[in-house]
């Protein structure tokens, strides 16, 4: 195990180098804090919705910590509620993850205003080290991956599609988007670890990223080190923007337009965004001739995805 951290380190820092950037999309989780540990002269910019969520805490224990320069963007939810046609139109989608890709939005929006042409995000670790609650056989639901075995299978096969809403955004503001832990090598690297050292027990707790944390321990805090995997909505309090949606949309009006439209509605929310897809990006498109049909909304997917990036429908991976 000493062997593959110290490897670990040496790779993802060599990875970090390869791909240095100005500034830092930083949540104060465990993959951004990494990033900050490998360099610490970036500017550090974490976004929340007022005063929700507990990403903040998190970003200023590591902030002072490590010295960094260390920039907040509070967004109200006046402000973050009219973004979202923006953000919708520059992805060309109405997935339910709009909220996380506000997270985003806002922070590369701070960035272009302070010049930035150049940022770090801590894109694809929870994909590489098995990060995600439905990656952990201990947490997952009944969609989830259920065993090891699977989840090394799981791991392998999303590492060749790996596709985030951050470059999109990134590209809108002229910004590249660097991303060390989809660096080629540095995947190539993590693909070769096994997969039982991703996910490990910890003094009675299964924790996903187990060598991440491992590798990184003496470096920063502990209360970083073994804090929960928090997604970006819950982290910045975006998520708060969910039940405020729902409420604008009355039972009725969801029930009528779930038989009017062609698209099978996860929720009103989901409903909500696709109204808005409509007015900013148009009509879904029919698939190409090398695509397959979403079963959710009808648009083209990828011979070798399983997520549409249209609706934010998930296919069994295993298909």
């Amino acid at each position: 195990m000493k062997v593959v951290s110290s490897e670990l380190r040496k790779k993802l820092r060599e990875a970090v180098r390869r791909n240095s950037a100005e500034g830092l999309l930083f949540s104060g989780g465990l993959d951004t804090s990494i990033l900050a540990v490998l360099n610490p002269n970036m500017k550090a910019i974490t976004v929340s919705l007022e005063s929700f969520g507990e990403d903040i805490s998190y970003a200023g224990l590591v902030a002072k910590n490590l010295k960094l320069k260390h920039y907040h963007r509070r967004v109200s939810i006046d402000e973050a509620i009219d973004s979202i046609p923006d953000v919708i139109r520059i992805l060309k989608s109405f997935d339910p993850a709009i909220p996380n890709d506000l997270v985003v939005y806002f922070g590369l929006k701070l960035a272009k205003g302070m010049g930035m042409e150049e940022i770090m995000t801590g894109d694809g670790s929870d994909e590489l080290f098995a990060g995600y609650d439905f990656m952990n056989p201990a947490r997952a639901s009944t969609s989830g991956v259920k065993d090891i075995e699977n989840l090394d299978k799981y791991i392998k096969k999303i590492s060749s599609s790996l596709q985030f809403s951050s470059n999109e955004l990134g590209s809108f503001f002229n910004i590249k988007v660097k991303q060390p832990f989809l660096d080629k090598e540095f995947i190539d690297f993590s693909l070769k670890i096994p997969v039982e050292l991703k996910i490990k027990e910890e003094n009675g707790n299964l924790w996903g990223k187990w060598i991440l944390r491992k590798a990184f321990k003496k470096m920063l805090p502990a209360k970083i080190i073994w804090q929960d995997k928090r997604p970006l909505e819950y982290g910045s309090g975006m998520r708060k923007l969910r039940e405020i949606i729902t409420s604008k949309i009355p039972d009725e009006e969801f029930e009528h337009k779930n038989r009017r439209y062609p698209v099978k509605f996860m929720n009103k929310e989901h409903l909500y965004y696709y109204e808005i897809y409509k007015k900013e990006v148009g009509e879904i498109t029919e698939p190409k001739n090398n695509q397959k049909t979403c079963p959710g909304c009808g648009a083209g997917m990828n011979l070798n995805s399983f997520h549409c990036q249209i609706c934010g429908n998930v296919l069994d991976w295993r298909m």
